[in-house]
């Protein structure tokens, strides 16, 4: 089986997701997925007409994010019209799925010049989920309006299942605040020692001035009372009838643990940041960057999938990082580094907790609680992000996962490659 190296990685700065608030914003999403396929082309001297594909993740396929943005960004960005591309959708998890699928096809030998990333806006798709629930749509997510899967599989609010699952784990809102707390203190590190200035490619607009190039979310400034006097986010929401038969996401959780109570622990400050953001990652066979001057910086060990209870969500990175494992024939012990998506602050504290693994090797430079989550693209982000952090520490081994509606998980290990 052929080797996947990953020859370089980069990001847009992650900027806030409020329409006429974040720098980004304004912008086109095709434009943001465009600067970062066009910066990695350029900066590894690509001639784009070898690019077999480009393999792209956007969660929110409509309006301005539809119509196979993997595909257009790249005619965007200027590459040969041989270049092709394809865009997908698995939830949160559609960034490392993006890479995983590229490598895969490296492996099987079928191609040898892939790039995968995603896009997402989320200062556009905010604004459709409340258009759609003024016209009285109801929620897309999890499927929770079609009867037939509802009465299989309830599916409730992701933040729902924040609270659920803290609640059933018995871990308390100062734990989730502790754990926030110390996400924007190392982001705020990594920020001032410019740990991520390797990745972040500044984005300007149609006249080539800069609108942003550094991630405009991290607060710095917080603390751990200012956490404490914040609102539940969810519990309102919890109790809110979505549907013309009253049900409410609650009772989509009470149904399959009916004894459960919900203290409802998550807020804003350790929950994920609403951002925009685009990432991209080149991966190519090594005969083909022996062949053209490519500098290998790492090599993908393997990639796994794993989907996991739906009317909870959030507990399939347990298992995934054990699959992924398994794959890899390492344990453990042998990975120097874990980024574990920050979706909601249980969801690291919990994974930490059931795999007993240090927490000091775990999103060393803060998460998505202190820099945001752009869903499509957050994946290819921390790859990218655990890559650089490998270099930077002479570490050996990473492991990538996150939680992903529907109750999945996609997991990598990649290995950095000294050079």
């Amino acid at each position: 089986m052929s080797e996947a190296l990953i020859i370089d990685a980069v990001r847009t700065p992650r900027g806030l997701g409020k329409a006429g608030k974040g720098a980004l914003a304004p912008l086109h999403p095709q434009r943001l997925a465009a600067t970062v396929l066009a910066a990695i082309a350029e900066r590894n001297n690509l001639n784009t007409a070898d690019v077999d594909d480009v393999i792209w993740s956007t969660s929110s396929q409509k309006g301005k994010q539809g119509g196979d943005l993997g595909r257009m960004a790249a005619l965007d960005a200027g590459f040969d019209v041989k270049a092709s591309g394809m865009t997908l959708d698995r939830f949160c998890g559609g960034g490392i799925t993006a890479v995983n699928l590229a490598a895969a096809q490296i492996m099987s030998g079928m191609e040898d010049l892939v790039i995968a990333g995603g896009t997402e806006m989320m200062s556009l798709t905010a604004t459709m989920a409340a258009d759609e629930a003024a016209a009285g749509f109801p929620p897309g997510l999890m499927g929770a309006h079609n009867a037939s899967l509802d009465m299989q599989h309830p599916q409730s609010h992701q933040g729902v299942c924040g609270d659920a699952i803290a609640s059933m784990e018995g871990v308390s809102r100062a734990d989730l605040d502790a754990f926030a707390l110390e996400s924007q203190r190392r982001a705020a590190q990594a920020i001032a020692e410019g740990r991520f200035s390797k990745s972040i490619i500044p984005v300007k607009d149609g006249a080539g001035r800069v609108v942003l190039a550094h991630d405009e979310y991290p607060r710095p400034e917080t603390t751990a009372d200012g956490l404490a006097k914040l609102k539940p986010a969810f519990q309102a929401l919890a109790d809110m009838p979505y549907n013309e038969t009253g049900a409410t996401f609650r009772n989509q959780i009470n149904r399959r643990y009916p004894d459960l109570q919900i203290e409802h622990v998550h807020h804003a400050g350790n929950s994920s940041g609403v951002v925009d953001g685009a990432a991209a990652v080149l991966l190519a066979s090594r005969d083909y960057a022996e062949k053209h001057g490519l500098k290998a910086r790492g090599r993908v060990v393997a990639m796994a999938n794993v989907g996991d209870d739906p009317t909870l969500m959030l507990n399939a990175p347990v298992p995934a990082a054990k699959k992924v494992l398994e794959k890899a024939g390492l344990t453990k012990d042998d990975i120097d580094l874990w980024e574990i998506n920050e979706a909601f602050a249980i969801v690291p504290e919990k994974f930490i907790r059931d795999l007993g693994i240090d927490r000091a090797k775990v999103n060393v430079n803060g998460g998505a609680i202190a820099l945001g989550h752009p869903i499509g693209a957050t994946g290819a982000m921390l790859i990218g992000t655990v890559l650089d952090e490998l270099e930077r520490t002479g570490g050996r081994y990473g492991l990538v996962t996150m939680c992903a509606a529907g109750g999945m998980a996609p997991a990598i290990i990649v290995e950095r490659i000294d050079g």
